[in-house]
């Protein structure tokens, strides 16, 4: 059995790069399995830290591509010492992954909390973002991300309203999102103060909705949830849609003018776009 808490504590953790190392075996295992790695599969791994998670993927894919930010943590990958094994010492919002591979690859990462919209956007490009190089490569991607930020990536309208919102969005329109499983803080060393999970994006590859102007959709979504506690015609109003567009397109809709944005579905939003747009 492998004691991954033991080789964890020999590494000294940076807070602020939002570093927690994976030490659950059966956790490990289960990305491998939920990734559904073969021989054919180069993997990029985010984050990979000292390379628990790495060590398991060499075994299953053709390629791991690892890019990680400490160098310290670099040194570490640097042992494995893997013929399928390729370090890329950069930041991975910095990182253009079309430019790391001629093939098609399957995103695992493990990453810092703080980063999770930013590194979402950067995998799958932004709503209007109609042929995003990085995301033309990606298959899936398999993500632990913070429980909370999970229910947000696969809510709905239907969710509790915090939940809900432009992350939801983002992530939706460009991948089939799935919880595929929770996992307590104390799989990880240091454990966070907070439980996690594993989420599946299944990389679309059109986006969820047929749209005449994709960056009006996401002017009206930024406006729509710009402020929570206002209703979506405030909200769109004081963003500078036309009051009398707006109460007549919710009408057409046949939507309660005092709606909140939180209430419409994903599709909704793309009616309401259409119908100010035009």
């Amino acid at each position: 059995m492998v004691d991954y808490l033991q080789r964890a504590k020999f590494f000294r953790t940076k807070k602020r790069l939002g570093q927690n190392f994976l030490i659950n075996p059966e956790v490990i295992s289960d990305i491998i399995d939920y990734a559904n790695i073969t021989k054919d599969d180069v993997v990029l791994e985010i984050g990979p830290g000292v390379g628990f998670v790495t060590e398991q993927l060499v075994k299953y894919a053709k390629k791991v591509i690892a890019v990680e930010l400490d160098e310290e943590a670099v040194k570490e990958l640097e042992k494995l010492e893997c013929d399928n094994l390729e370090i890329v010492h950069n930041d991975i919002l910095k990182t253009d992954i079309s430019s790391l591979t001629d093939e098609k690859v399957k995103i695992v990462a493990n990453i810092p909390y703080y980063i999770t919209s930013p590194i979402i956007a950067h995998l799958l490009g932004e709503i209007d973002d109609l042929t995003n190089k990085n995301r033309e490569k990606i298959v899936d991607i398999i993500l632990m991300v913070q429980e909370e930020v999970a229910r947000r990536i696969v809510a709905t309208e239907k969710s509790p309203a915090k939940q809900y919102g432009l992350l939801t969005i983002l992530a939706q329109f460009w991948a089939e999102c799935e919880i595929v499983r929770l996992v307590g803080r104390k799989c990880f060393y240091p454990a966070p103060k907070v439980n996690s999970a594993l989420v599946s994006m299944k990389v679309r590859r059109e986006p969820l909705l047929k749209l005449n102007d994709y960056s009006f959709f996401r002017r009206v979504l930024k406006a729509g949830f710009s402020q929570r506690r206002k209703t979506l015609k405030n909200c769109l109003t004081n963003s500078g849609f036309d009051k009398s567009k707006v109460t007549a397109a919710l009408t057409k809709m046949g939507l309660d003018e005092n709606i909140r944005g939180e209430k419409l579905s994903i599709k909704q939003f793309g009616e309401l776009a259409e119908i100010l747009v035009s």
